[in-house]
């Protein structure tokens, strides 16, 4: 038999029972998925999958493009003296509604 070496790891409870299910259903176990996903790993030479910035909503994803533009100086925004003055502007808007 073959030597084994044990790992512990802690996650949260729902993740390891959706794991479990996930892993149930193709007939294998959170152990055989993890030796799986280290052997890809090493063949692959790093992580097996592409890691990504997570997806925002579209609300989210508009504002931030509209905030890469103004730094750009490709949007042109309203400018006040001070922060005084804003929060007058701001107040007074706050007021009228």
């Amino acid at each position: 038999m073959a030597k084994t070496a044990n790992i512990n790891i802690r996650i949260d409870p729902e993740t390891k029972t959706s794991a479990e299910e996930l892993f149930s259903s193709f007939g294998i176990t959170i152990t055989d998925a993890i030796n799986i996903f280290l052997r890809k790993a090493i063949m692959e030479g790093g992580l097996p999958f592409e890691m990504k910035q997570p997806r925002y909503n579209m609300e989210t994803e508009t504002a931030m493009k509209e905030a890469r533009a103004i730094m750009k100086g490709q949007k042109k925004t309203k400018r006040y003296p001070d922060a005084h003055t804003l929060f007058e502007e701001l107040d007074a808007e706050g007021d009228s509604e």
